[in-house]
């Protein structure tokens, strides 16, 4: 069996949702989703026609044999996931908010088959065999140090065997600080190793511990990218978006793409009236952004499909984002993009 081009590690989890816009239980039924910040990216780039394995480790029981089934039925490969007969899944918690009631999420995934894994679970030179990319997040060394440790052994491993890495910050403070863990030092780890980060100002104060104070939010993202290519040599994209919300259901979100050659691609803001679920947007966009660097479109083009594909995604119920490449294009309205030759 070939090796997958492009593999994404992180925990997969189980979204349990109150209907409609009701609170948590408020009446007793749940809605249940498949999904995780990795995983979201793996079936994007699956719909989008990638070759594309996610490596995780899962509760051996049929709650985890339900969220693997569902990543197969994506197109993702799942050969390289884990069941651990002892093991419990993460789960989250999510209120849908409404009018002036900010959505809420709960999570629950403390001690779950993926946090408890060790990086001796993960053979990463066999795991990279053959693949061209690796994608994570900064979710899976929140977990605890142990997750911590196998995120950073991932990145190192790809580097060494010229696996390009991609890493989208996602820094998640409440989860870090359930274990006491050195965010600053585990991130700067990863972003060491990454070819893409995914990241704003935000992120990037975290890591270089060194803050940006432009009164323009874009001049401050330019600032940390200017910040982070000269702390990461190896760095050659830095991508993020900007998000406005006008109210629950109605945001305005752009997006920039900076390359340490000066490149800098910025998408039109787009207004997402009417949001049916805004949660994996970040994911969609990443997903997005990979695609347009893997299918060599220019960055204006790249940038513009990534902020597509994130918009896209706030229409659609549940954490995945099974949209392809022609509903992208199509919602961008160009029918071709230029292509690096």
């Amino acid at each position: 069996m070939n090796s997958p081009r492009i593999l994404c590690f992180g925990e997969l989890l189980l979204r349990l949702g109150a209907p409609g816009r009701e609170l948590l239980l408020q009446s007793p039924r749940l809605n249940v989703h498949v999904g995780g910040a990795e995983a979201n990216v793996a079936v994007s780039l699956a719909h989008f026609g990638h070759d594309v394995a996610m490596v995780s480790t899962v509760a051996g029981n049929p709650l985890g044999a339900h969220a693997v089934a569902e990543l197969r039925r994506h197109g993702v490969g799942t050969r390289h996931i884990r069941r651990d007969p002892d093991g419990r899944m993460g789960l989250y918690f999510l209120t849908t908010g409404a009018v002036q009631r900010a959505s809420e999420v709960v999570y629950d995934r403390a001690g779950s088959a993926f946090a408890s894994s060790t990086a001796a679970d993960y053979d990463w030179p066999t795991l990279l065999q053959g693949v061209q990319w690796l994608h994570l997040s900064g979710v899976s060394p929140a977990l605890g140090p142990q997750v911590a440790q196998a995120t950073v052994e991932a990145a190192r491993a790809a580097r060494a065997q010229g696996v390009r890495v991609s890493f989208d910050g996602n820094f998640r403070p409440s989860l870090w600080q359930r274990w006491g863990g050195d965010a600053a030092t585990i991130l700067q780890a990863l972003f060491a190793q990454a070819d893409i980060v995914f990241a704003d100002y935000r992120d990037i104060e975290v890591v270089l511990g060194q803050r940006f104070a432009q009164e323009d939010v874009v001049a401050r993202v330019d600032a940390a990218a200017d910040a982070a290519f000269a702390a990461f040599p190896q760095l050659q994209w830095m991508a993020c978006t900007q998000r406005q919300v006008l109210g629950v259901d109605h945001h305005v979100l752009g997006a920039l793409l900076l390359g340490r050659d000066g490149t800098r691609a910025q998408a039109p803001a787009r207004t997402l009236a009417g949001i049916v679920d805004r949660i994996g947007g970040g994911d969609a966009f990443a997903a997005g952004i990979l695609h347009g660097i893997l299918s060599g479109f220019d960055a204006e083009a790249t940038v513009r499909f990534g902020l597509a594909a994130g918009g896209l995604k706030h229409s659609l119920p549940g954490d995945f984002n099974p949209v392809s490449e022609a509903d992208v294009l199509a919602l961008v309205g160009e029918e071709r993009f230029d292509v690096r030759r």
